[in-house]
């Protein structure tokens, strides 16, 4: 008994709880001893707020005492089991979601909020020496970690690609069939995590706050946290939001060690913040009847005035529209976001319409909301269907659709706005800071990323059918953002895409879309070559500013290259700084994407291995130039999937300008 007095207070002294005694429970956190950083904090009412509106932000709160988890001298692992009640509250749409952790240490300070979670970046998500486990409960859908959906609970081992993971929903008594919960609606909901020493088994179990522990867990697997946790660690909660944003609460938290955590006393718990008005009182409703005739009469004014103000904001709105209402947009709230569009929130004009800054007054988020005009009623349902499919795209090169509204003939689109504006702000026109090499580079893989994701990473094929630099925006780190899908257009994989009026602008429009009228994933990656070739370049696909022989810049950079210094091309901002290997494939990739012939152009996937080294470009070799056509070899890989013949050459279309000028939009 001495010798047990003597272990518990040397481990109280080196600052370890040990396993053998460790169990609490927090019905609410008023008195609660947590370690704190990011934008975590405990409010007067006793929750633990993770995150807030503040966009791009982490929060964590740990134990502030290190727990033993292994037993000693054979350092095998404790069983562990905790409950806690957590709630997410969107602000506009679901952000990122939260996790249960447990880490090596109480301060994870070398993370990034998103897409991350706060638990790693991009330089430790999936390494073995993070020793770190995490449950998440994650609201955002992100490809690069294999997501399944956007609404899913995740078990992680020392990286954000789950060993497993389902859709949020528990599985009532005596029944097989999920029941689905949704993470970020707002209300509350408990979690159960259970790991057994002895039989290495992970159980994680959901189910709604008022609602007994289901029998049957959401995720069970088998899996020895032994080499996972060291011998010490911290246990706690991270958050993170990115450009949309949700507050993370959790209400209350029981842990034990060895053992079962004790229930929370859900009574105990502390409320949620209220979300939207609030309800009026009793003694407006019982003084209402009693008003003076006074009041009638400026009720009757105030009447007159709201109706007048009704007529004003009034828009059309079919029945085919409510099914897309979580994605409409009042016109009002977009009439008082950008001041009533004002002409000092315009941020630029283009053939399809104006875009306008604006701030939402409900979520203060910062939006741009461009008006396009539609010509006619006919097809008007499809449309507005392709554009609240566009909303769901999610992919950290897109810029976020928002949603839509419809008024008066106009179509306004909602975007999330991008602090830094777009790429050919930083290109053309002597621009006061102009890109680098290496943050051109980037955003070109940026936006060949996100170019793939559509083409073959969603649901349906989206075909962008305007990729230029003017509608690529930058974030606030100078992160490509590929925008301005109004003229996006869907089809299911496998099929074949309609024919459609041209659209698009000159320079960037494929040879094959005037003759067919049909936009294809082959159109945009011509699109895409001439976008190369203008961030390497600095120049516009079409510049009457300069010799005649060189308005064309495909035309330029191809004589360029046939003069043995295709490095001739290249921006005069960028000085000596950069990688030549880097710019030569830039600009070499430029002229293949932008061949003539369709199938002789490389997929979006096929570009960007090139670009990631991961697959070595060909090299170009010159065969023949004449005053009407430019002709380059060397990717039979490419040439043989539209030729019976090896030696057919690649026609590049860059010297046809009189097809590229007499492109119309």
């Amino acid at each position: 008994m001495f010798f047990k007095i003597v272990a518990l207070i040397m481990a109280a002294l080196f600052g370890l709880v040990t396993s053998e005694d460790l169990g609490f429970t927090c019905n609410g956190f008023n008195r609660a001893n947590l370690t704190l950083d990011g934008i975590a904090q405990l409010t007067s009412k006793g929750l633990l707020q993770l995150t807030n509106t503040s966009r791009l932000q982490k929060g964590h709160a740990f134990y502030p005492t290190p727990i033993n988890f292994k037993n000693l001298p054979n350092g095998s692992n404790f069983s562990f089991s905790t409950t806690f009640v957590f709630a997410i509250v969107p602000s506009v749409l679901p952000g990122h979601g939260m996790a249960f952790v447990i880490a090596p240490v109480g301060g994870l300070v070398d993370t990034l909020p998103s897409p991350f979670l706060g638990l790693f970046n991009d330089n430790t998500t999936g390494e073995a020496t993070n020793h770190i486990f995490a449950v998440e409960f994650d609201t955002l859908q992100n490809r690069e970690f294999n997501d399944i959906d956007g609404n899913h609970v995740g078990i992680d081992i020392n990286g954000l690609k789950s060993v497993d993971s389902k859709p949020a929903g528990y599985y009532a008594s005596n029944s097989v069939k999920l029941n689905n919960m949704t993470l970020a609606s707002g209300q509350p909901m408990q979690a159960w995590v259970d790991y057994n020493g002895v039989a290495k088994q992970i159980n994680v179990t959901l189910a709604p706050m008022n609602m007994a522990k289901p029998n049957v867990p959401l995720l069970s697997i088998s899996y020895d946290l032994s080499p996972i946790l060291n011998k010490t660690m911290f246990i706690g909660f991270s958050g993170s939001t990115g450009s949309v944003v949700s507050s993370q609460y959790v209400l209350g938290w029981s842990f034990r060690m060895n053992g079962i955590a004790q229930g929370l006393d859900l009574a105990r718990l502390p409320k949620l913040p209220r979300v939207g008005p609030k309800k009026q009182s009793k003694l407006l409703l019982i003084a209402l009847p009693l008003i003076s005739a006074v009041v009638v009469v400026i009720a009757f004014s105030v009447l007159i005035y709201y109706v007048g103000r009704k007529r004003k904001f009034a828009e059309l709105l079919e029945d085919w529209e409510l099914e897309y209402g979580p994605h409409r947009f009042k016109y009002k709230d977009l009439y008082f976001a950008t001041k009533g569009f004002a002409s000092n929130e315009l941020l630029g004009c283009g053939g399809f319409g104006r875009v306008y800054r604006g701030i939402l007054p409900n979520s203060a988020l910062e939006i741009a909301v461009k008006k396009v005009s539609h010509e006619s009623k006919q097809g008007l349902r499809e449309f507005v269907a392709e554009i609240v499919s566009i909303g769901r795209l999610r992919h950290r090169n897109l810029v976020p659709l928002l949603g839509y509204c419809r008024r008066k003939g106009e179509l306004l689109l909602v975007y999330e706005c991008m602090p830094n504006g777009s790429l050919d702000k930083f290109l053309y026109d002597k621009p006061r800071c102009a890109l680098n090499w290496n943050q051109r580079f980037r955003v070109i893989k940026g936006v060949a990323s996100a170019l793939v994701y559509l083409h073959e990473e969603w649901e349906q094929v989206v075909i962008h059918r305007d990729v230029k630099a003017s509608n690529v925006l930058l974030d606030s780190e100078l992160n490509a953002k590929l925008g301005d899908f109004g003229l996006a257009r869907l089809y299911d994989h496998g099929s074949d895409p309609l024919t459609t009026h041209v659209v698009g602008t000159v320079g960037y429009l494929a040879p094959e879309q005037t003759r067919t009228g049909k936009a294809t994933t082959c159109s945009d990656v011509y699109g895409f070559g001439a976008f190369l070739l203008e961030v390497a370049c600095g120049r516009r696909p079409i510049d009457p500013r300069v010799a005649d022989e060189d308005i064309v810049l495909v035309d330029y950079v191809f004589s360029c290259w046939t003069r043995g210094d295709i490095l001739e091309a290249i921006d005069q901002n960028l000085g000596n700084d950069y990688v030549k290997e880097e710019v030569e494939l830039v600009l070499k990739l430029g002229l293949v994407c932008s061949q003539t012939e369709p199938a002789a152009r490389p997929s979006m996937r096929q570009v960007l291995l090139y670009l990631e080294n991961d697959l070595p470009l060909p090299e170009l070799s010159l065969m023949q130039t004449s005053n009407t056509s430019l002709t380059l070899v060397g990717f039979d890989h490419f040439a043989m999937s539209y030729s019976s013949s090896a030696d057919q050459p690649l026609s590049c279309p860059c010297s046809v300008t009189n097809s590229i000028l007499s492109s119309g939009r």
